[in-house]
């Protein structure tokens, strides 16, 4: 059964630039690098609520199909999905599909987009998972 994510991988033909572009849209430092931090092959960020993990992997290691946009889109939850859609644009990501209504005005709406590294990343506004969290707040 699955129990949750855990950590999400994403590709780059340069490491070191992939980790400059989270840093900076990230406000936190990579935690994590091999073989070592300055020619890594592998990098690893560590955020949210429940600390989820982003792993940046040299697109040598791919074992699918890099150049383009692929694979599953991850979509985060955010609060302010307006805003924050147009933080990973003015950071240089690309828009890959607009603000869209999910399931009849449920407040459940996506957006996503593509960092300058071919990876597709998903934006979300999620009433489940605020729900989810303030129980494990109570």
């Amino acid at each position: 059964m699955l129990r949750g994510l855990a950590t999400v991988s994403f590709y780059a033909a340069d490491v070191k630039a992939a980790r400059a572009w989270y840093e900076e849209l990230l406000g936190i430092e990579a935690y994590y690098a091999v073989p070592n931090a300055e020619e890594p092959a592998y990098v690893e960020f560590r955020f949210g609520d429940f600390e989820c993990e982003l792993g940046i992997i040299d697109a040598r290691y791919a074992t699918h199909q890099v150049g383009s946009p692929a694979g599953a889109v991850i979509h985060w939850h955010v609060d302010d999905l307006e805003s924050e859609l147009q933080r990973f644009l003015d950071h240089g990501a690309t828009l890959h599909e607009p603000i869209t209504e999910r399931g009849n005005n449920t407040g459940f709406r996506t957006a996503a987009v593509v960092d300058p590294f071919g990876n597709l990343i998903g934006l979300m506004n999620n009433p489940h998972y605020l729900e989810i969290l303030a129980q494990l707040k109570a």
